[in-house]
């Protein structure tokens, strides 16, 4: 591709998003960075969640993912649905009963402070570093397609990404968040289907022979009931699905907080249940994107990249083979993928920090707004260091590593809700973070020795079993035995 046309796309992109942000961010107070004054209709909410959800990760690992599983990655999106329901009917109701802001201050009413500190730290942690992966493969993406080419080194990439975000964030916040969001799921997903539309039209393929093809091929296998042992099996997968979405949707900030932004709850689950609904045909379009990126290859004797997530990337922009609109499309849906997963985690972020760690809500409002701004801007800063590591470690395909990741973070701020939620018992408030840490060593050296020990290997379970292990601590921590209740606190 042309590096000035690509320059040119990014400079009429980032207008338009800081055209955006000055509309909607006039109030620069903290309510409107926040939550938006709770004013947001569902159906943008809904949208741009989408966007938010899938990100620069699914956008190219999954395409990448089809070479060596195939298409059982649907496996655990029917389990996310399943999740997607279970927050409408027992989160949602509960946050907006309490009108929280930040979803971990329920852990201080229900535990203690030593609780509510360890959830909100494990969704930093977990943030910090899945929000930073997902800008490090937008920017990877763009240095392999223009910034090489003009000699411009990764870091001032890494730099100019971050700093864009910030630009179009830093006075909205949610309020702007939830109109990019939507904007840039819709282009991303023009792109995904403009690109697939024209690499079946490259291989002179009618829609029955696309089909005929895709069904009868080695990459369209949906289903793994036989083998127990592996990662890919069908209850694994759903279940695995299911409790991800609790943990990675339900009890993440970022994604509640857009929810917390419709006008009631009612509107909030309406919202939850139809991007659920849709996040189903969405994944599976990613997923035939890659088996015909593969198929695309294969037919054009290309040499597939080392690296999984560097195949949609090459093949649209780099081989030379397909026309420059691919290209443009594969820019502009890239930028929308990531950037409408990573403004919103930069808000959250910011968000938590400033109430869970300064507590904010109790100073003065000049205070509190300078404060948040300040939070803004570091958590900017330390995603530029983050993602700068991630080059160093040149890392593979991503998605994997932060569903890995999410199993160690996200599996203990479950285990807490569970009992919190779940039970009666009141567990010793000092001894929470201590379980919280204990719990993922103890998986860690699970994981690794699980197919010594017992013949398989643990796949993205680890986020059950963490919760489990984490349960199990705060039962034996407690003061209160009581017996498990199905009402909820």
């Amino acid at each position: 591709m042309n590096p000035s046309l690509i320059a040119f796309i990014l400079l009429v992109y980032f207008l338009i998003l800081i055209i955006i942000s000055r509309l909607t961010g006039k109030k620069n107070d903290n309510q409107t960075f926040f939550l938006g004054n709770r004013k947001s209709p569902w159906y943008i909410v809904a949208i741009g969640m989408i966007g938010a959800s899938l990100s620069g990760v699914t956008f190219i690992s999954v395409p990448g993912w089809v070479e060596s599983t195939g298409f059982t990655y649907m496996q655990m999106v029917f389990g996310y649905f399943i999740g997607y329901v279970l927050i409408a009917n027992i989160l949602l109701p509960l946050f907006y009963r309490l009108n929280l802001t930040s979803i971990y201050s329920y852990l201080e009413n229900r535990f203690g402070i030593y609780g509510y500190k360890t959830g909100s730290i494990l969704f930093m942690v977990s943030k910090i570093i899945g929000a930073a992966a997902r800008l490090y493969l937008m920017a990877s993406a763009l240095q392999l397609t223009l910034f090489d080419s003009i000699g411009i080194p990764f870091g001032i990439t890494a730099t100019a990404t971050v700093i864009l975000i910030w630009l179009y964030t830093y006075r909205g916040g949610m309020k702007t968040i939830i109109w990019t969001d939507t904007i840039q799921a819709v282009l991303m997903i023009v792109s995904v289907c403009a690109t697939l539309i024209i690499i079946i039209h490259q291989m002179d393929y009618s829609l029955n022979d696309a089909f005929s093809v895709l069904s009868s091929g080695r990459y369209s296998k949906l289903f793994e009931f036989n083998d127990w042992h592996s990662k890919q099996h069908f209850i694994k997968q759903v279940i695995s699905g299911v409790f991800i979405t609790l943990g990675m949707t339900g009890l993440d900030q970022d994604m509640m907080q857009k929810n917390l932004t419709c006008k009631n709850l009612k509107e909030s689950q309406k919202n939850m249940y139809w991007y659920g609904f849709a996040f189903i045909p969405v994944n599976l379009l990613f997923l035939v994107l890659g088996a015909f990126l593969y198929i695309f290859a294969a037919s054009k004797n290309l040499a597939i990249p080392s690296r999984a997530d560097d195949l949609f990337p090459f093949i649209a922009t780099t081989s030379g083979i397909l026309p420059p609109f691919v290209g443009v499309m594969f820019i502009l849906g890239l930028i929308a993928a990531a950037y409408s997963s990573a403004d919103s985690a930069l808000a959250s972020l910011t968000t938590s920090f400033s109430i869970d760690i300064l507590r904010i809500e109790k100073k003065e409002a000049k205070t509190a707004v300078k404060l948040r701004t300040i939070t803004h801007l570091s958590f900017s800063v330390l995603f530029i260091v983050i993602i700068i590591l991630f080059r160093e470690l040149k890392l593979d395909t991503i998605i994997s590593t932060i569903f890995v990741l999410a199993g160690y973070t996200y599996g203990p701020l479950l285990g807490l809700y569970i009992i919190g939620l779940f039970t009666r018992l009141t567990p010793r408030d000092k001894w929470i973070p201590f379980i919280s840490i204990i719990s993922p060593v103890l998986i860690g050296i699970l994981d690794f020795n699980s197919n010594e020990w017992f013949g398989f290997s643990i796949g993205y379970e680890k986020l059950i079993y963490n919760a489990t292990f984490v349960s199990i601590g705060l039962f034996f921590a407690s003061v209160n035995t009581n017996k498990v209740t199905s009402k909820v606190k």
